[in-house]
């Protein structure tokens, strides 16, 4: 409270506080230094000093407290008080523009606080009332605080007011205060006047207060009336001459007990509400002054979980160092005793090899022909053997390289451990929760008043196999991203479109990149693509103030020729696969389809299958279908399946259940059956052991289409891939 009891000027307790229009108040003092001429504001007004704009203090609308205009409801707006020799207060400084307003108010002030000013009468800031609340207020709080009355500073009032003394004495009888030489020359020590009790200011000021407390107030336009009923209009304390004949006859007036009675009811309601919230705001402040020992104690906690996290990943790496030098041992052994075991092999060559020249020395030492001659066949063709041997038993080029060929994939972990963060605040009581929220979303708001920077991709993990491509990055440190955006092409401008098993890209040419992934994850591997195409990546990063630059683009090769296998998650479950889903064989009499794990869409593709086992003039069916092929049946019976079923003895190609083309020429073990799919000119064509096999079996090929056969238990085959395609010169000619 003690911040409500001093004056804004003065930054002191108050000293006969006098109360503003604006509802302020100011100590006696501080308003004859602050009080000006009221020229001098309007001069300002003209210089352009007092701001016009809406919304500044000196601007704001003055409240309607006890006003009535002086020239009409549609004049400039200077309003005055109702009393004569009253203050004039003013509720838009910018509107006065008429100096004769100015001329008839000569003082004026600006309130300390609120900064609008107030136009005062001749009699200047003593025409202000005296705020008596307030004046009791300080009185009860300084007496409570210190036990002795505050020291206030008291104006002679003999002294010109502009040029006012310390009032040195006060006069009991004459109730004026004096500075030391407007005593000596207005209340000397002698005569009458040396009869008059003298006391301090402070004592003076004290008995004033007394006086004050046993008199009622007074109206200042009727002295003799006191101050009974209250102006509702007007918002002051009037007398009933004022409420009959002064200016307030036509306002609305109540008795000034009663109304002082609804006042007091309503302040206290008003103030029982303030209470329960002030309450209230001291147990949060109680609350949040404890939690911060929680904060403490929690941090304690946390960090030693974190200590402990990060002491496991370190164990985790010293493991995982031992296990590795292990292998790197292993392998030096394996090095030196493959070396070992080459050197010892070596030597026992030399030794036979050397032993052999020696005696072939020896016999050439032989001067009896007929002796020589009965070894020498026999020792020239050991000789002769031993030398055309000697490279190839010698084995001149070490069988293992001494350099290491193992290199320690350590990025994708040095990365990790780099990037590695909290992932979620951890919530302890609802209202911390409640603030970490908050500071966690105003973070949040600050970060994405940025956008991203340019995420990097990461070369050495990008890769591509087969016909997939697999594309890593790294984001911009420091920056929020929400998501990313991965880009592809193919460089010929191919559309991208979806089927069921993966990505095709559709034969357009605008060669313009094409999003293939949206997500928080920095990496992405796109399957289903062409063969033997080099395809462009980009990625760009997301949040809500925008996206970041494109990333530098990376180009991706992918595999000359398919590799792949057979599928066993879409083939129909009485398929058995083996040798790495490369060789299928069936448990059932009827046929059963199975696809392979590959589509092609554009392109020329070639392929074997090759007959491991055939019994019972088995009939297996080979070719291309759909995705969604009818598993339970042979290849071809359907529109979605395109095959040529063959025998022993002769073959048919069917689609859609139409047989067609029979040539002779069927299969046995070990027969190898090629596929030549080539889907610029849209056509497939067939080779048994490496000769074209009939016409072109079908023709106007488009869309999507994986290597397909149907078998059943008399028969089993394995899949060959990655093969060039074969010269169609042949076939051709032939056809």
């Amino acid at each position: 409270m003690e911040g409500e009891l001093k004056c804004p000027m003065c930054l002191q307790f108050y000293c006969n506080p006098l109360l503003l229009p604006c509802s302020h108040s100011i100590c006696a003092v501080c308003a004859s230094k602050c009080q000006e001429p009221s020229q001098t504001f309007l001069s300002q007004l003209e210089g352009g000093v007092c701001s016009s704009t809406p919304g500044e203090g000196d601007l704001k609308d003055f409240p309607d407290i006890d006003k009535i205009s002086i020239l009409s409801e549609t004049d400039s707006g200077v309003v005055c008080n109702s009393r004569p020799s009253s203050y004039i207060g003013t509720p838009s400084i910018a509107n006065i523009y008429q100096s004769v307003q100015f001329s008839q108010n000569p003082y004026g002030i600006k309130c300390p606080v609120c900064k609008k000013i107030i136009l005062l009468d001749e009699n200047g800031y003593k025409s202000l009332s005296c705020n008596k609340v307030l004046e009791s207020i300080v009185e009860k709080f300084s007496h409570g605080k210190q036990h002795k009355p505050l020291t206030l500073y008291v104006n002679c009032q003999m002294c010109d007011h502009n040029e006012a003394k310390e009032a040195v004495v006060m006069c009991e009888q004459c109730n004026v205060f004096y500075c030391q030489s407007c005593k000596e020359s207005c209340h000397p020590d002698r005569g009458p006047l040396a009869q008059h009790n003298l006391l301090d200011p402070i004592q003076g000021r004290a008995l004033q207060r007394a006086r004050n407390k046993g008199r009622e107030l007074c109206c200042l336009e009727h002295e003799e009336e006191q101050l009974n009923m209250f102006c509702i209009t007007c918002s002051m304390p009037v007398c009933c001459t004022c409420q009959h004949e002064g200016g307030h006859s036509q306002h609305d007036v109540q008795a000034i007990g009663a109304m002082c009675k609804t006042q007091k009811l309503e302040l206290s309601q008003i103030l029982q509400s303030l209470s329960e919230k002030a309450k209230v705001g001291t147990e949060f402040i109680q609350s949040l002054k404890s939690m911060t020992d929680k904060v403490h104690g929690n941090c304690t906690d946390f960090e030693a979980t974190v200590a402990a996290q990060c002491d496991a990943l370190i164990e985790a790496i010293k493991k995982r160092k031992q296990e590795l030098l292990v292998h790197v041992a292993e392998e030096r052994d394996l090095k030196i005793s493959m070396l070992k075991e080459q050197a010892s092999q070596c030597t026992a060559l030399l030794q036979r090899t050397t032993g052999l020249l020696h005696f072939s020395i020896e016999v050439l030492k032989e001067s009896d022909p007929a002796s020589f001659l009965q070894v020498s066949s026999s020792l020239i063709s050991r000789v002769s053997t031993a030398d055309q041997n000697f490279n190839k038993d010698m084995e001149l080029t070490p069988r293992i390289a001494t350099e290491f060929d193992l290199t320690l994939d350590s990025g994708p972990a040095l990365h990790a451990i780099q990037t590695m963060n909290f992932f979620q605040l951890k919530g302890t009581a609802a209202v911390l929760s409640k603030f970490s929220n908050l500071l966690w979303r105003w973070r949040s708001d600050l970060a994405h008043y940025e956008t991203p920077g340019k995420p990097s991709i990461v070369p050495e993990d990008c890769s591509a196999e087969n016909n997939s491509v697999t594309i890593a990055w790294q984001p911009h440190m420091g920056k929020v991203v929400e998501s990313y955006s991965l880009e592809l092409d193919d460089g010929c401008g191919g559309d991208f479109r979806e089927y069921s098993y993966g990505l095709e890209l559709d034969d357009g040419c605008g060669g313009d990149f094409r999003v293939v992934y949206v997500g928080s994850e920095t990496i992405c591997t796109v399957d289903g693509l062409h063969f033997n195409s080099t395809y462009f990546a980009r990625v760009k990063a997301t949040n809500n103030s925008g996206d970041s630059d494109y990333s530098d683009p990376i180009s991706l090769q992918t595999a000359e020729v398919a590799w792949f296998s057979l599928d066993p998650f879409s083939a129909h479950p009485d398929i058995l696969f083996s040798n790495d889903n490369q060789t299928a064989t069936c448990n059932s009499y009827e046929h059963r389809i199975l696809l392979g794990g590959v589509g092609f869409s554009k392109g020329v593709h070639y392929w074997e299958v090759v007959i491991d086992r055939y019994d019972s003039h088995s009939d297996p069916a080979i070719g291309i279908a759909r995705f969604d092929v009818d598993k339970c049946q042979m290849l071809g019976k359907d529109e979605k399946g395109w095959s040529m079923y063959i025998d022993d003895k002769r073959s048919w190609f069917m689609h859609n259940n139409d047989h067609s083309e029979r040539t002779e020429g069927g299969i046995k073990r070990g027969s190898v059956v090629g596929l030549l799919l080539d889907l610029d000119r849209h056509r497939l064509s067939y080779f048994v052991d490496g000769f074209p096999h009939g016409p072109i079996a079908f023709k106007n090929l488009h869309g999507v289409f994986f290597p397909a056969l149907s078998i059943n238990r008399n028969i089993q085959v394995s899949l060959r891939t990655g093969l060039e395609p074969p010269s169609e010169s042949d076939s051709e000619e032939e056809n």
